[in-house]
């Protein structure tokens, strides 16, 4: 039995096939990170990260936990240059524009002596594709108007939505991060608060005995009686 297709139907076919096929390679890599870490005091952390030309690193921090809630921060150049420095701060958000190369960016904690710090950073990377163009697929799209759908309008629609995707998953992890410091905080404020009331109960018992000492030793009889 044979089957005749129309011409229409087979470019159809192939201009489905290639959006399937642009569609994988859009969402096969994710350019977002974050890491958590203890930063020991006295010592100085650093992390590297290879850059694309004319593409973008934005990367924000926060110390989730330990004294101050500080911590240093600079961000160098594959040549060196220091391009973002902040002193004992808590976070930080900063985004360059890049060269070819790998960037560095160290949190510093020599300042303090006898407290760590945990910190949290997240990476975003833009413009960081492969030189390839994302829409081979329009070599197939001869006589488009034959379609009654604009290819071009439902890309901009999926790309818009894995953009929003992508946002709503950096903010979360955000606020997890935030979280996580407050809860931190909010633990040290009620062992302090528990450490100063056990103070305060053990001062009052022992300025309670001694007035009740003191009392007594006013009332007591000490003249010696003779027989």
């Amino acid at each position: 039995m044979m089957c005749v297709c129309d011409e229409s139907v087979l470019r159809a076919l192939l201009l489905l096939v290639s959006v399937c096929v642009s569609l994988a390679g859009a969402f096969s890599q994710s350019l977002d990170s974050d890491f958590t870490f203890t930063l020991p005091p006295g010592h100085k952390e650093c992390f590297f990260q290879t850059m694309r030309k004319d593409a973008s690193l934005e990367i924000e921090y926060q110390v989730l936990d330990g004294a101050g809630l500080d911590v240093d921060f600079y961000l160098s150049s594959p040549s060196g240059h220091v391009l973002v420095s902040d002193f004992r701060k808590s976070d930080g958000v900063h985004t360059v524009e890049t060269e070819e190369g790998d960037y560095m960016f160290c949190f510093d904690n020599t300042f303090s002596t006898v407290s760590e710090k945990i910190i949290f950073f997240e990476l975003i990377l833009d413009n960081m594709d492969d030189g390839q163009d994302p829409e081979d697929w329009k070599e197939f799209v001869q006589g488009a108007d034959l379609l009654d759908m604009k290819l071009e309008d439902i890309m901009d629609t999926i790309n818009s939505v894995k953009a929003r995707l992508g946002k709503s998953l950096q903010i979360q992890t955000v606020l997890r991060a935030f979280e996580a410091r407050d809860r931190n905080l909010q633990e040290s404020n009620y062992e302090r608060v528990n450490v100063w009331s056990c103070t305060n109960v053990v001062l009052m018992v022992v300025v309670s005995c001694i007035q009740v000492y003191l009392l007594r030793s006013l009332f007591d009889d000490k003249r010696k009686t003779r027989t």
